[in-house]
């Protein structure tokens, strides 16, 4: 099951809100939650429910363990055990295929390549074990001492499939003691409305509009034969703004959810392409995930020591393989890291003196580049790609781009319009006086039903909704 689909919006949805708030208790409530999440996830990964059962009790026994060993071999062992097992389990189920592969380029072997479903939301839910027993191991947590609290940290169905990884000190408290107020309830719902709409109004056409660039990724190379300079550039920009939206439009669905319930979910996108520089917009690009590898893995020791730029090459490495089982993700990861490093190199004071219009031009450039590496996993369809973007061999259009550049028009002056901060700051400038903060109000209304009755008729009708998170 999906959030942006009729069944979750219109039937699972308001069947759990309505069983939630009919519960007097918060034990009870809680009760509600994981029922519902354990519904949830089984309908569409009934064989992996059991995975996800055991990997939360054997994580939620070792942070009991690592609190009771702390500072202690023993503890140590503890800690290595787990991490052996979450990680052990990640690289089964979503990179043994791609090793297999890998290791039969070597002259002489000839592995039979596993095909194994991977899990749908494996590296979030596995991830935030991660952060849990590392926090219990450094004493940033106490450890939960209910199993079937834990459960409902792992398994909370807003955030189980597609993020934001949702660290366990965030809302330990608010597991026994939450109350989500009539402000809660309604922002909650409002962030859940755009989110379905951007995801389905926008991210959906969007991704109509990448393949009519690029074609589907599996059969990119043989769409990409004819590819023109401005058709590079565009469906480029165009991957950017369809990951943009389908990706915040999950996180805002989760993040609403969770204030409905009286969870505080930190935020995931923040406006990153008014970003000033690379590392600027890492900060506001899927917030959640930079921050794990960050604290996580930015400052493990290599070879016995911490190295700052083995530990910056190993969380680009990571970031970029965490995105799938293919060496595309792993270059894109690599290629943001470049530019992170060189930032670094360059100094932050330095960075800010450039002119904001050169500035923003080399951002944008860098993450139309990257967004073109991380969508063709045919090497040789990319390396049409990088010639189409310097005009090598391609034209620089042809009359199948315009029509598609002016069937898209609009769609993408839209997308790019709302990747700005504009509906925010039209709000700030009303809300200065009484009367502007009560049109607010009403308009906020009527363009929500407006978005969500869009968004219904778009769900029934369409042919075009894809689920990005299966490869995480």
């Amino acid at each position: 099951m999906v959030f942006a689909d009729e069944l979750f919006l219109f039937l699972f949805m308001p069947a759990c809100l309505l069983a939630y708030f009919l519960m007097p208790k918060i034990q009870m409530k809680n009760s509600v939650l994981i029922i519902f999440s354990l519904l949830f996830y089984a309908w569409g990964e009934q064989a992996y429910l059991l995975l996800l059962l055991l990997s939360s009790l054997i994580n939620y026994a070792v942070g009991r363990l690592l609190e009771q060993y702390r500072d202690t071999k023993k503890g140590s062992g503890y800690l290595a055990l787990s991490l052996i097992i979450n990680i052990g389990t990640l690289a089964v189920f979503k990179y043994s295929g791609f090793i297999v592969e890998n290791l039969n380029l070597i002259p002489g072997l000839n592995i039979p390549v596993p095909d194994m479903h991977m899990p749908i939301g494996i590296s979030f839910f596995t991830f935030q074990n991660i952060s849990y027993t590392l926090d219990c191991w450094w004493d940033k947590t106490p450890a939960q001492r209910s199993f079937r609290k834990y459960l409902l940290y792992i398994s909370m169905f807003p955030q189980l499939v597609a993020g934001p990884i949702v660290r366990y000190s965030l809302i330990a408290e608010e597991i026994d003691d939450r109350h989500a107020s009539v402000e809660d309830i309604s922002y909650g719902f409002s962030r859940v409305i755009v989110g379905v709409a951007k995801k389905v109004i926008i991210a959906n056409n969007l991704n109509t509009a990448v393949v009519a660039c690029f074609g589907k990724s599996a059969d990119s190379y043989a769409a990409t034969e004819s590819l023109t300079v401005v058709g590079a550039w565009y469906g480029a920009i165009l991957v950017a703004l369809w990951y943009y939206f389908d990706f915040s439009g999950y996180s805002d669905i989760a993040i609403g959810l969770g204030r409905i319930f009286g969870f505080h979910f930190d935020e995931n996108f923040n406006y990153p392409f008014i970003c000033k520089s690379i590392s600027e917009f890492w900060q506001r690009w899927h917030i959640s995930l930079g921050s794990f590898f960050r604290d996580y893995l930015l400052y493990v020791p290599i070879f016995g020591k911490r190295r700052k730029y083995g530990g910056l090459f190993l969380v680009w490495f990571c970031t970029g393989l965490w995105h799938g089982a293919s060496w595309n993700f792993v270059l894109w990861g690599l290629y943001y890291g470049l530019f992170v490093f060189l930032e670094t190199l360059i100094g932050k004071k330095r960075m800010k003196k450039l002119p904001a219009v050169i500035a923003h031009l080399y951002t944008k450039v860098v993450i139309a580049v990257g967004f073109g590496i991380f969508y063709f996993e045919d090497m040789k369809a990319m390396g049409r790609f990088f010639k189409a973007l310097v005009g090598v061999d391609a034209k620089v259009t042809n009359n199948v781009m315009n029509a598609v550049f002016m069937q898209y028009i609009f769609l993408f002056a839209a997308a790019i319009l709302f990747t700005m901060p504009i509906v925010g700051l039209i709000k700030k400038s009303a809300q200065r006086s009484e009367a502007g903060t009560a049109a607010v109000g009403t308009a906020g209304i009527i363009i929500n039903a407006a978005l969500l009755l869009t968004s219904a008729l778009l769900l029934l009708n369409s042919t075009n909704n894809p689920f990005l998170y299966f490869r995480f």
